[in-house]
């Protein structure tokens, strides 16, 4: 997998610097350093995995990765349901719940049926509880690592949930009850700033923000290590790239001469280009 990842950095025209454990880049942009501190789970449900990392101390005690994640929830949904695998997807999202004794029964959502046939109803309590059973398995798996970590008596700071799985309704109230632990989703917001944050700032794009603040820290440790040797000047923007120490307090980049871009934009224009060339590629 990891080779496969390199080899789509390289088909975008760029080079990888190091390779970053996936719940590490998104603890980076969710988790406060007090957190860190007292003692945290960081849980990032994504689509084919869910990873786990505990910290305690500011130091990293656990991670895991569970095989489970939002993939498995739609699947259940549709073998469940007997329905299409986008219908699924778009019901999870739209109108899934994981918690099923609150969901309203009296509530139907209609399906179209395969090529023409009659439409199907599903219910949102039905379909609560399809999504509820689920993922309490994956839930149950998340508290055997914390116990395995030996720090499940000491994680004041509880459990932060990201990814795009923490998006499903309900999910915290349901991590809660089964963990007895605290529980709160994990957004990027504090690393954030311009016009396009909005549209960042959702918990499926935790590990992005993550890997490039993880990006300025390698470029600031490069900057002073080059500057510590005699006769070298480091160039502050080669290519267009941008120190964190730039970033003015409001998400600008502070550059005499050019127009003022967000450290929001920037991140947008990067994952449009890495697209662009993904998709020239294919053609």
């Amino acid at each position: 997998a990891a080779k496969n990842i390199e080899k789509c950095v390289r088909r975008a025209n760029m080079t990888v610097k190091d390779l970053i454990l996936e719940p590490l880049a998104s603890s980076d942009a969710v988790l406060t350093d007090d957190e860190k501190e007292a003692g945290v789970v960081l849980v990032d449900i994504g689509g084919g995995t869910t990873d786990l990392a505990v910290y305690y101390d500011n130091i990293i005690r656990h991670t895991a990765v569970i095989p489970l994640g939002g993939n498995v929830v739609t699947n259940d949904i549709k073998e469940g349901c007997a329905i299409l695998h986008r219908h699924a997807e778009q019901l999870k999202i739209e109108y899934g719940s994981a918690l099923g004794d609150i969901a309203p029964d009296n509530k139907v959502v209609a399906i179209p049926g395969i090529s023409g046939r009659t439409p199907k109803e599903i219910s949102f309590q039905s379909l609560a509880y399809i999504i509820q059973s689920r993922m309490e398995e994956i839930i149950d798996f998340i508290n055997f690592e914390i116990q395995n970590s030996g720090y499940a008596d000491k994680l004041a700071a509880g459990i932060v949930i990201t990814g795009g799985g923490a998006m499903l309704r309900h999910l915290s109230q349901l991590m809660k009850f089964k963990t007895a632990m605290d529980v709160r989703i994990g957004y990027p917001n504090e690393h954030l700033a311009g016009p396009g944050k909005n549209e960042i700032n959702q918990p499926m794009y935790a590990t992005s923000v993550g890997l490039i603040l993880r990006g300025f820290e390698y470029l600031e440790t490069y900057r002073k290590s080059f500057n510590a040797a005699p006769g070298n000047e480091f160039v502050n923007n080669p290519d267009g790239i941008y120190e964190p120490s730039e970033v003015t307090t409001d998400g600008h980049i502070d550059v005499p001469g050019e127009p003022k871009t967000s450290l929001t934009e920037k991140i947008k224009m990067i994952m449009q280009k890495m697209f662009e060339v993904e998709d020239n590629s294919i053609n």
